[in-house]
């Protein structure tokens, strides 16, 4: 299953209790509310939905939206 960057940005909102259009997808996702639990829920999530190569370390290094998008796509171009 591919996940698209509208259905990345849902999950990440959805799990801040935020809607999509409410996120910056520039500001680092701590200043949003996001914390370590919530980033490895999504990673099962992703992974759950195919991404089996992700791993926590790949989002915690640059918690940024944009950043995410990156790595979603890029293990899905593989």
């Amino acid at each position: 299953m591919k996940i698209t960057d509208d259905q990345a940005v849902a999950d990440i909102a959805d799990l801040l209790y935020l809607e999509p259009g409410e996120l910056d997808h520039e500001a680092d996702l701590r200043d949003q509310g996001m914390d370590s639990v919530r980033v490895m829920e999504l990673v099962e999530k992703w992974r759950a939905a195919g991404l089996m190569e992700l791993d926590y370390i790949m989002l915690a290094e640059d918690q940024r939206v944009t950043h995410w998008l990156g790595v979603l796509r890029g293990l899905q171009d593989r």
